[in-house]
C-alpha cells in the first residue's frame, strides 16, 4: 500500500473486531525479521572492511584515533541527514526536502546568530523547530491530501531552497567563534563528532524499541496490518517526516560548525547521499527493514570513497561514479542475500 493512500479509520464496534482479526507478529516472525536485518549488514560490513584495507595500504595511520576523529567529522553532517532519511525509508517513504532544510538552516545560522550567545542559542532551537514543523507539514500533506512523498518533498525542497536564496543569495555570513570551535573540541582524545555519533547510536537503540519506533517499522512492512493493530497512518507520517526535518536541521547546524558560513545551495549535496548511505547500509526502499547501524556504515563507506579519491589524486568527478557503482552493487547483493536468507528461514 502506498504512503499516499491512507486507510480510512475503522470506527465503532468493528474497530475492536478488526484489531482482533489483524495478524499479530509471532515470536518466530520477529526472530526471522531480526535475522534478515543482521543479514542485510553483512554486505556493507564487507565493503567497509575492503575499502579500509585499500585505504590503509595507501596511507599510514588509518587505524588511529586521529583518523577516526577526522573521518567522523567529515561524515557527521551526512550521518545526521541520513538518520532522518532512515526513519522515513523505514516507513516506506522518501524525503527530498532535507536538502532545502539544510540550505535554509545554514543561511539562517550565518545571518541570524550574531555575536550574542543567547541569541545564537535561541535561533539554533528555532532552526530545529522549523525543520520539525516543515517535516510535519510534509507528512500531513502526504497523508491527508493523498499526495506522493516524492512530489511533496520535491516541492518543499524547492520552496526551502528558494527561501534560502532570498535570505543569502551567495555563500557567506558569519558565526560566533565559540560556535565554530564546537566542531574541533575534544574530550578524552575523542572529538565532538565521535561523541555525537555515540549519542546518535544510543538514541537509535532506545528509539527502535519505543512504541513509535516499532510502529514505524510495522507500518513500513505492512500498512494495513499495522492500521488494523491500532496504528494511525496520519500520526505516523506526521511524526516520521517531522523527525526527518528535525535531523536535517541538526545536520545544517553541525555543518555550520565546520564551514563557519552559510550556503543557499549546499543542501543539494546531501539528498542523494543520505538515501545512498541508508540503502548501502541495508535499508529497504520498500520499508520495514534495516536500521541506523547500517546507515552509519553506509555513510562511512561514502566518506572513505572520498578519501581514496583524494589519496589517489584522481579527479573528484570519479567520486559520484564510484559511489554509484557501490550503491548498485550493494542493492543487488542485498537483494540476493535477503532472498537467500528468506529461503533458508522458510
Amino acid at each position: 500500500m502506498s504512503v499516499a493512500d491512507p486507510i480510512t479509520p475503522v470506527k465503532g464496534p468493528g474497530a475492536a473486531m478488526a484489531r482482533d482479526a489483524a495478524p499479530r507478529p509471532s515470536r518466530a516472525s520477529a526472530w526471522k525479521a531480526a535475522l534478515l536485518d543482521r543479514a542485510s549488514l553483512i554486505i556493507p560490513c564487507v565493503m567497509l572492511a575492503a575499502l579500509l584495507g585499500l585505504y590503509a595500504s595507501l596511507r599510514d595511520g588509518v587505524f588511529t584515533i586521529d583518523e577516526l576523529n577526522l573521518d567522523t567529522a567529515a561524515a557527521m553532517t551526512l550521518l545526521l541527514a541520513a538518520t532522518g532519511q532512515t526513519i522515513v525509508l523505514l516507513r516506506g517513504g522518501i524525503d527530498l526536502s532535507i536538502g532545502g532544510m539544510i540550505s535554509l538552516g545554514t543561511v539562517l545560522a550565518a545571518t541570524r546568530f550574531g555575536t550574542d550567545p543567547a541569541q545564537a542559542t535561541a535561533w539554533a532551537f528555532g532552526i530545529v523547530a522549523i525543520g520539525a514543523l516543515v517535516g510535519a507539514l510534509n507528512g500531513m500533506l502526504i497523508t491527508v491530501l493523498r499526495l506522493q512523498p516524492f512530489l511533496v518533498t520535491l516541492a518543499t525542497w524547492s520552496i526551502l531552497s528558494g527561501t534560502a536564496m532570498i535570505i543569502l543569495p551567495t555563500d557567506g555570513g558569519s558565526l560566533p567563534t565559540g560556535w565554530t570551535m564546537f566542531g574541533v573540541t575534544s574530550w578524552l582524545g575523542l572529538s565532538t563528532s565521535v561523541w555525537l555519533l555515540a549519542l546518535l547510536l544510543v538514541f537509535w537503540f532506545w528509539f527502535k524499541r519505543t512504541r513509535l519506533g516499532i510502529a514505524i517499522r510495522a507500518t513500513g512492512s505492512n500498512e494495513r496490518s499495522a492500521f488494523l493493530s491500532g496504528v494511525s497512518p496520519i500520526g505516523i507520517n506526521i511524526t516520521t517526516y517531522g523527525l526527518s526535518g528535525l535531523f536535517a536541521a541538526l545536520a545544517a547546524l553541525y555543518l555550520t560548525t565546520q564551514t563557519g558560513a552559510g550556503s543557499p545551495t549546499i543542501g543539494k549535496d546531501y539528498i542523494l547521499p543520505s538515501v545512498a548511505a541508508a540503502v548501502i547500509g541495508g535499508i529497504s526502499l520498500f520499508g520495514g527493514r534495516g536500521g541506523l547501524v547500517g546507515t552509519v556504515i553506509g555513510a562511512f563507506i561514502l566518506t572513505i570513497i572520498g578519501n581514496l579519491v583524494f589519496v589517489l589524486e584522481v579527479s573528484s568527478y570519479w567520486q559520484p561514479i564510484v559511489s554509484g557503482i557501490i550503491l548498485l552493487v550493494a542493492v543487488l547483493a542485498s537483494s540476493i542475500a535477503e532472498k537467500s536468507a528468506r529461503r533458508s528461514l522458510s
